[in-house]
């Protein structure tokens, strides 16, 4: 691991930066390493950070804002709330609870009427995403704080046996060349899952929705994919995504629990489809306890676990301050990644396929658990430095862009990315030929 400056947080984000990418480095270095000698694993802490901030530096353009208009923090009858409308039908959802147009102070003036729960549980019951602010302790007191401290970091369960000629191969210095992953993944988490296993050679297939985007942060995470649109609810849509999973080698997802299974891709239509297979999944809340199924996104399990209070409190702000990154959407990622890379290497060693899973909310534990250093500021004693973009232009669709360099070093499995950021559903929905 390499020395670095950290993140400006009273949590080791920047230590969670640097050992999720080391575990991802490091298996797959176990992945190359069976029969042989482990090779080397070097995370750059620099580099980590800039990564879970943004790799992409335009050149004569800008990313748009991540941020809806009315997403955001805001006063409540007892504390404060945070609601998500980045997707439109959240949007809707926030504002129809309300009964207000999309005007900030008009949403800013309706909050302040409603105890911060209550509105938690009406935006969630309309299908929409908003998390109250609550603290640390109670989080831990919470039914669903207590389930997830329960839960695995990583859960991993053997499933159906493969045959020996669908394992993945390994020791050349493209590693996963040749290797399928089907990518059903929206911000943020999946997608940097993929997007590091795109750099060691993979077949990395994006499928979308067809009324999906996330233009703020599509050239950040395509990198190396090919992206393609599908109507998974549709007859055809699963038709294609069936054809798709029986050649695939790893299917990476985002649903929550159950939501494959009314689209008719539940883990037997799975089995039966592709023995095998390394399905690898996240979810925000956790598999376990009553908001397993509930929507989220990192920004709002911050709010829920006590992470946005701790800092206030910390600092002496009066409103809720976030980590200064997406840290859990991206140390997940990572987390991810590496569950891909060992199921694919207990495939190869025991013709059997494998079933991991993952939660934001159980990463924010580990977060929490790591320890704290109440004092704002760099706790590291060094300034934070993010080194410049190597002067190699990538060729976006919105212009040139410059990418930093990858922050993890695995010896004889240099990363490298064959193809340039891309919108979503520039593709059509196939595998490369092998």
């Amino acid at each position: 691991m390499g020395e670095g400056g950290s993140l400006d947080s009273i949590f080791a984000v920047s230590d969670l930066a640097q050992a999720s990418i080391g575990a991802a480095g490091s298996a797959m270095a176990a992945l190359q390493s069976e029969g042989g000698r482990a090779p080397s694993v070097f995370v750059d802490r620099d580099l980590a950070n800039g990564w879970f901030m943004y790799s992409i530096r335009p050149q004569g353009w800008e990313l748009p804002s991540p941020w809806d208009a009315v997403s955001g923090d805001y006063v409540c009858e007892d504390g404060w709330i945070r609601l998500h409308a980045n997707a439109p039908r959240h949007r809707q959802a926030i504002l129809a609870v309300l009964d207000v147009s999309g005007d900030r102070d008009e949403v800013a003036a309706a909050v302040r009427t409603w105890a911060g729960e209550d509105l938690e549980s009406a935006v969630v019951g309309a299908h929409g995403a908003a998390a109250a602010m609550r603290s640390l302790d109670e989080w831990r007191r919470h039914p669903q704080g207590r389930a997830v401290a329960g839960e695995a970091v990583i859960a991993m369960t053997r499933t159906t046996t493969a045959t020996p000629d669908e394992r993945a191969a390994a020791g050349s210095e493209r590693p996963l060349e040749g290797v399928r992953v089907l990518d059903l993944t929206r911000v943020l988490a999946g997608p940097v899952a993929t997007r590091l296993l795109a750099g060691w050679g993979a077949d990395v297939l994006r499928v979308d929705p067809p009324e999906w985007d996330e233009p703020a942060v599509v050239p950040e995470v395509t990198l190396g994919k090919r992206c393609a649109r599908l109507d998974l609810r549709s007859e055809r849509g699963r038709d294609v995504v069936l054809e798709l999973l029986a050649t695939a080698d790893v299917l990476v997802h985002g649903y929550r629990p159950g939501a494959l299974e009314r689209l008719g891709l539940g883990d037997d239509d799975l089995a039966q489809v592709r023995p095998g297979l390394v399905d690898v999944s996240l979810d925000a809340y956790g598999w376990t306890g009553p908001w397993r199924g509930r929507r989220g996104f990192d920004s709002l399990v911050q709010m829920s676990s006590g992470i946005a209070d701790a800092q206030r409190v910390a600092t002496g702000a009066a409103a809720p301050v976030p980590l200064p990154v997406q840290a859990l959407d991206h140390a997940t990622g990572y987390l991810l990644a590496a569950s891909v890379l060992a199921g694919l290497g207990l495939r190869r060693r025991e013709s059997v396929g494998s079933q991991w899973r993952l939660s934001l909310a159980r990463t924010a534990q580990v977060l929490v658990e790591t320890g704290r250093d109440d004092r704002p500021g760099d706790a590291t004693g060094r300034s934070l430095v993010i080194p410049e973009a190597p002067d190699a232009i990538e060729h976006t669709t919105w212009g040139e862009a410059r990418r930093l360099a990858p922050p993890l070093q695995v010896e004889g499995a240099a990363l490298r990315w064959a193809l340039a950021a891309r919108p979503l559903g520039t593709d059509e929905p196939a595998w490369l030929g092998r």
